[in-house]
């Protein structure tokens, strides 16, 4: 019998190779996405909430970010960002369990997440897109502030941080992004963290 339709076995090992080398750049960039998310500047200067429902959405929002990036070079990019994805959801799963979650609510909370995720994709896309800055606060204030209304020079900086963030990987080579590598622009604005302030 021929072995029509079989994948060589030189193949296969490159496809499997393919994968683990995304898988690492994966996990590159949402190390990274998490390390930015964790800035003290975004807490004292934007006056995001410090807490586990803020930093959730800091998280969320440079994931966009750098999913944004990715975005402007389909589809070379396309199976990263769905392994960024996956690698991203992965580890809340893992922390949701490490938190106590019961398994039969971990699947829960994390479709409810990647929804919460792809609402916040469509909603920063548009207000990107959008002319002016009303459109971008509306949805920053919604998700940044859990409708809360912020301090207005608060919430100015952060439109300008993520508008910066966004123009800063536009200029980013693709290879190392592909590679697991992202820059993210320094904030402007004083590190120091209050003492006893918790992350």
């Amino acid at each position: 019998m021929g072995n029509t339709g079989r994948r060589p076995v030189s193949n296969l090992f490159a496809v499997l190779a393919g994968r683990r080398r995304r898988r690492r750049a994966a996990a590159g960039l949402y190390t990274a996405v998490v390390e930015q998310a964790r800035r003290p500047e975004l807490y004292l200067a934007c006056g995001v909430p410090d807490t586990r429902e803020g930093r959730f959405e800091l998280v969320l929002l440079h994931a966009f970010i750098v999913m944004h990036r990715l975005k402007n070079d389909r589809p070379l990019t396309g199976r990263l960002a769905q392994d960024l994805f996956d690698f991203m959801f992965d580890d809340m799963d893992q922390n949701l369990r490490e938190m106590g979650v019961g398994d039969l609510s971990v699947g829960k909370k994390i479709k409810g997440m990647a929804r919460s995720f792809y609402g916040r994709i469509v909603a920063y896309e548009k207000a990107l897109d959008a002319p002016g800055d009303a459109t971008l606060a509306a949805a920053l204030t919604r998700n940044l502030y859990a409708g809360r209304q912020p301090d207005g020079s608060a919430l100015a900086r952060l439109i300008a941080y993520l508008r910066e963030q966004v123009t800063a990987l536009a200029t980013q080579p693709i290879d190392g992004l592909m590679a697991g590598v992202v820059r993210f622009a320094e904030p402007p604005w004083p590190s120091a963290r209050p003492a006893g302030a918790a992350m």
